[in-house]
């Protein structure tokens, strides 16, 4: 099989779409010059253009007359080697997060959430999250019913589920760890509409289960991320003189 090749200004746009995000630049800061950046990555202007301009179309920089290219948002970084919530991670980084209830039910557990947490009812809150009030995330929740139907929607946007329920005495053994899943997926037009981003555009599907010291699942998650405005990162360590990614899974 011959090698696939993505264009060149896709290319371009993907190494500032990461510089963006490397944590040394601020909303507010300018780019260097299109003449620059022709120097720096050997490409025309015409190629410098469309990489911008796709990053334009992301809303991760914007032109400005007799200024130049100025960043506008800088996309969320997320550590994956670490046990904690959107929340915490945003404050590390100096942002400003918040949650907004989309919608509360309780129902019956079915298919993949019954598979999951088990059979009988459970409470599921869809929420919106922003960072400096901005949409970032789309989030579903599904939690055993008899542990969280007492959480308030006010309780529900001010803190997390894992603060709520270590803070209520109800779980029998403490939250300990999770396993995540994530997937490359397109946005559907309901994620789309209160993310603020076209239907079908790329997206970041996360599936996280929740377990305690027993290894009991005890909540599972589902988020959406616009694949612009977050990225994920982890430090591998050379324990078995492998180049291969730790925790590559094939989907065959």
């Amino acid at each position: 099989m011959g090698q696939v090749r993505i264009p060149r200004y896709l290319a371009i746009a993907e190494r500032l779409r990461a510089s963006i995000g490397d944590g040394r630049t601020s909303e507010g800061d300018l780019l260097p010059s299109e003449a620059e950046l022709c120097a720096r990555y050997g490409a025309s202007r015409i190629t410098i253009r469309r990489a911008l301009e796709t990053l334009r179309d992301e809303g991760l920089v914007e032109s400005r007359q007799g200024l130049g290219w100025i960043v506008t948002r800088v996309p969320v970084a997320q550590s994956l080697g670490r046990f904690t919530t959107i929340e915490q991670q945003l404050r590390e980084l100096g942002r400003t997060p918040e949650r907004r209830i989309l919608s509360s039910i309780i129902k019956p557990a079915t298919g993949p959430i019954e598979a999951v947490l088990g059979g009988g009812d459970v409470r599921e809150v869809r929420r919106l999250n922003l960072a400096d009030q901005e949409p970032f995330a789309t989030v579903t929740v599904w939690i055993p019913a008899h542990l969280a139907e007492r959480f308030t929607v006010t309780e529900l946007e001010r803190s997390s589920f894992y603060e709520l329920l270590s803070a209520s005495g109800q779980l029998l053994r403490p939250l300990a760890w999770a396993h995540q899943v994530i997937r490359a997926a397109a946005i559907d037009e309901h994620d789309a509409a209160v993310l603020n981003v076209p239907a079908e555009s790329v997206g970041l599907t996360v599936e996280r289960t929740t377990y305690d010291t027993a290894d009991v699942a005890i909540l599972h998650s589902r988020f959406v991320f616009p694949a612009s405005r977050v990225f994920f990162e982890v430090d591998l360590v050379d324990e078995v003189s492998s180049i291969g990614p730790s925790g590559l899974r094939l989907v065959t």
